[in-house]
């Protein structure tokens, strides 16, 4: 872990004493049912836990997923977002490499803390299964907090559990190294994270987008090439022809159901589609052969664990690499990040309470 130290922490233990803390409560599925609420006085933190004031919130889509009803299985009411970061102001019994003082990112899988995945490690989310991140104090298990870098500030940690595990896992999962080709679909958080990602590992990029303004912003963050897309258009001949015919080594795929084909279209033999998204929609249709023939890896991803999120921070402390932010917003404001804003980067949420 990375020794960061937030020297201002006793500043924020005396607020710990005030008989309630604020927070948002999601009490069914449409962002118009968020709602402010007090919860109890946290309570001091049992063994092997860390009490963590919260500082801001990042918002995925699953996230957008729960609060408009298109993720099975939610018990509501239930405190939204997954990706979080703060402060640590609490040590219960047993806990080490963390200290009151550190500044964090809360991994959103309280189960998952190394290894491959399981049922049981992958379902356990925050804002999914239990209580998320819009809330002034959160207590968690302290193996799965992270120690962020000082040069990055609470909107750069809070955007990077999520974004920054799953594309760290698609790199390690292609082997991605110098002159590897990487093919990222669109400009929000996750495709950007992979072009930082990417681009610290000497590979070639690619990335698609519907927007020429957007184009030019990525290519300013070092994609080599753009490829200017519409909605459902195939732009596998594309790669085809910037890879000189042999196709890419990965597409981190994010979009679902109209661009899957394509993407398995677009990869090299014995190449990687890690499929990680299905903002268009979860159903395809796939001609199996163009998979079997070429020998091509369709990876599903569900994040990763917390040793996964740990290399990732340590790949953005010796790159020095900040998240790319689009919109950001107050807590008061909440409900208009849960709707979803297709944009530049990730979508933050100050918890200014």
């Amino acid at each position: 872990m990375i020794d960061t130290f937030d020297q201002s922490f006793l500043r924020h233990l005396t607020s710990v004493s005030e008989p309630f803390v604020k927070a948002l409560l999601l009490t069914g599925p449409s962002p118009d049912l968020v709602k402010p609420v007090s919860l109890p006085d946290p309570e001091k933190p049992g063994r092997g836990e860390v009490l963590v004031r919260m500082k801001a919130a990042s918002v995925n889509f699953i996230d957008t997923a729960v609060a408009s009803g298109l993720y099975p299985g939610i018990s509501y009411p239930i405190v939204p977002v997954a990706d979080g970061a703060g402060v640590v102001i609490g040590i219960g019994e047993g806990v080490t490499g963390v200290k009151v003082g550190h500044r964090v990112a809360i991994h959103p899988k309280s189960r998952w803390i190394a290894g491959r995945p399981t049922a049981e490690r992958a379902r356990t989310m925050r804002g999914v299964t239990h209580n998320g991140s819009l809330q002034e104090f959160a207590t968690v298990p302290s193996d799965t907090v992270v120690v962020a870098p000082g040069f990055l500030d609470w909107r750069h940690i809070a955007a990077l559990p999520i974004a920054a595990t799953t594309a760290w896992n698609a790199l390690k999962a292609a082997v991605i190294r110098p002159g590897s080709w990487v093919v990222l679909l669109g400009t929000g958080g996750l495709s950007l994270m992979g072009l930082q990602f990417a681009k610290a590992l000497g590979a070639h990029v690619i990335v698609t987008s519907t927007s020429e303004k957007k184009a030019e912003r990525v290519k300013a963050l070092g994609a080599d090439h753009v490829i200017k897309t519409s909605a459902g258009s195939d732009w596998s001949c594309q790669v085809l022809d910037l890879t000189d015919g042999v196709g890419a080594d990965l597409v981190l795929e994010t979009i679902g159901e109209a661009t899957f084909n394509s993407a398995v279209r677009s990869v090299r033999q014995g190449g990687t589609v890690f499929t990680a998204g299905f903002v268009s929609g979860s159903r395809v249709e796939v001609d199996l052969m163009s998979i079997i023939t070429r020998a091509v890896r369709v990876i599903g991803v569900n994040t990763g664990s917390v040793e996964d999120l740990e290399e990732a921070m340590a790949v953005i402390a010796s790159a020095d690499i900040r998240p790319v932010l689009g919109t950001e917003l107050n807590v008061a404001a909440a409900a208009d990040a849960l709707r979803g804003q297709p944009g530049f980067g990730k979508t933050i949420i100050h918890l200014d309470w």
